[in-house]
């Protein structure tokens, strides 16, 4: 394809990366996957044997594990056949079938390092990041080179809040492998998390010279342009990534990783932001069907569905997303809704709470909430005035949450007000008196009616 990118964006990057990373002609034009937003990458289990870092694909070709060099070779006997287990659950979306294959394994091989660290994957899908943080531990300890299991243990670190304490393990474990591509890389992710751009840059920089394929300092590098907010040069190495450039005969560069779901993703969010729904669906699609465990594409995917009022096909996805993330209060807090679109006011009402039970802060959730039981017929346990009380309720606090600032298109002042009259036309309809009773007049000829006595003969005798 052409490049549509002003020449001095172009420029910028190229100073931005050196001789390396996206710099068209070098046949270097890329950068590769990781997450997106604040969010740090999301890990898979092991799986398989191959190359450091390759992918392991289901047979759809969507990206469910990857492996560690020697994969799971290492293992044998009841070890490996628990292991299996595990990776199949994984592979359907039982993380309880994940966990307990691989809990089995770790139990029948101690001195193994994948089982431990693949245990802690799904640990921290589950929510148990302190669980997740001793598997990988436990799993960079066994095997002090175990260089996936140091990332995953870094960035869980990080996603947790402990920017610093993961930067100094980082930095310390690359003053002890100098030449590691991929712990470079992780630290790069790293800084650009803490808004170190600068830092972040030339880190992922230099993990590309270590290693020109390694695809996470490829994505590196364009997730820190886009928390950056530099939207143009994080889509101009996105382009490298997925479509690749065409600027003549010599200088045609193909795609680094056109497979690639997290690059798809950040690039979706760009496209939403810029008001650009089509090619965002298209992005989200394409990384749901890459990577069906990047629980934010499922997410971004059902919600932008949901905007569009098709709630039937967004409910698939997002139930995916939840039982994959079930920890994930924005992926219940959308499934929540799109019950709600489906008449389903039972499930809605319960994913709504659920949202909120993990994440107290969602005052979007308010919201939703307020709104179900404004326009629900009926949600179960309640009655229609106790909905409208509620419902009251609920955009106060939304109200509340959201403070003094008032997006385009907030309509909660309207729903609010359409709440207290339903509120005050049930009270009105429950004090006023029952109607009175009037007595029923016979029809002429019915079989029921009462009729005039006969006569009397014989003046009554």
């Amino acid at each position: 394809m052409t490049s549509r990118f002003p020449r001095t964006v172009r420029s910028v990057l190229r100073s931005s990366l050196g001789v390396v990373g996206l710099l068209v002609g070098a046949g270097l034009a890329g950068s590769v996957a990781v997450a997106c937003g604040d969010n740090p990458p999301v890990n898979y289990p092991l799986g398989g044997d191959g190359g450091a870092g390759s992918a392991v694909t289901d047979k759809n070709g969507a990206q469910v594990g990857i492996n560690d060099g020697a994969g799971t070779s290492g293992l044998s006997g009841a070890a490996k056949d628990a292991y299996d287990r595990g990776f199949r659950a994984w592979m359907e979306g039982d993380l309880e079938g994940a966990k307990k294959g691989f809990t089995e394994a770790s139990a029948a091989d101690p001195k193994a390092a994948s089982p431990h660290y693949s245990l802690g994957v799904v640990l921290e899908r589950l929510g148990d990041y302190s669980g997740a943080q001793a598997e990988y531990r436990a799993a960079f300890t066994l095997k002090p080179d175990h260089e996936i299991a140091i990332g995953a243990y870094a960035l869980a670190l990080a996603a947790s809040g402990h920017l610093g304490e993961a930067d100094g393990f980082l930095t310390e474990k690359k003053a002890k492998m100098p030449e590691s591509a991929r712990i470079t890389s992780y630290l790069a992710e790293v800084k650009s998390m803490q808004k170190d751009h600068g830092t972040a840059q030339q880190l992922a920089q230099d993990a590309l010279r270590m290693n020109p394929d390694l695809k996470e300092a490829m994505v590196t590098i364009a997730r820190d342009h886009y928390r950056a907010r530099k939207m143009e040069l994080a889509k101009y190495a996105l382009t490298a990534i997925l479509d690749g450039f065409d600027i003549g005969t010599d200088h045609a560069t193909p795609p680094r990783d056109k497979e690639n779901g997290e690059a798809h993703l950040i690039r979706g969010l760009i496209w939403r932001e810029s008001g650009r729904r089509a090619a965002a669906v298209a992005d989200f699609e394409a990384a749901y069907a890459k990577r069906p465990d990047l629980v934010e594409s499922a997410i971004q995917l059902g919600a932008i569905k949901l905007e569009a009022g098709n709630a039937q096909e967004a409910l698939p996805v997002l139930e995916r997303a939840v039982k994959l993330a079930p920890k994930s209060a924005p992926a219940r807090l959308n499934l929540g809704d799109g019950y709600r679109l489906m008449g389903r006011p039972a499930d809605a009402k319960r994913e709504l709470e659920q949202s909120l039970a993990l994440d107290s802060t969602l005052a979007i959730a308010h919201y939703n909430l307020g709104l179900l039981y404004l326009v629900a017929a009926s949600v179960p346990g309640m009655n229609a005035s106790e909905q409208a009380s509620q419902s009251i309720k609920e955009f106060e606090t939304y109200k509340t949450m959201r403070g003094a600032k008032v997006e385009k298109g907030d309509d909660v002042d309207e729903l609010l007000n359409r709440a207290k009259v339903k509120q005050a036309e049930l009270k009105q309809a429950q004090a006023a008196p029952p109607p009175a009773a009037t007595p029923a007049t016979p029809a002429a000829g019915d079989a029921g009616a009462a009729k005039p006595a006969a006569p009397a003969k014989d003046g009554g005798k």
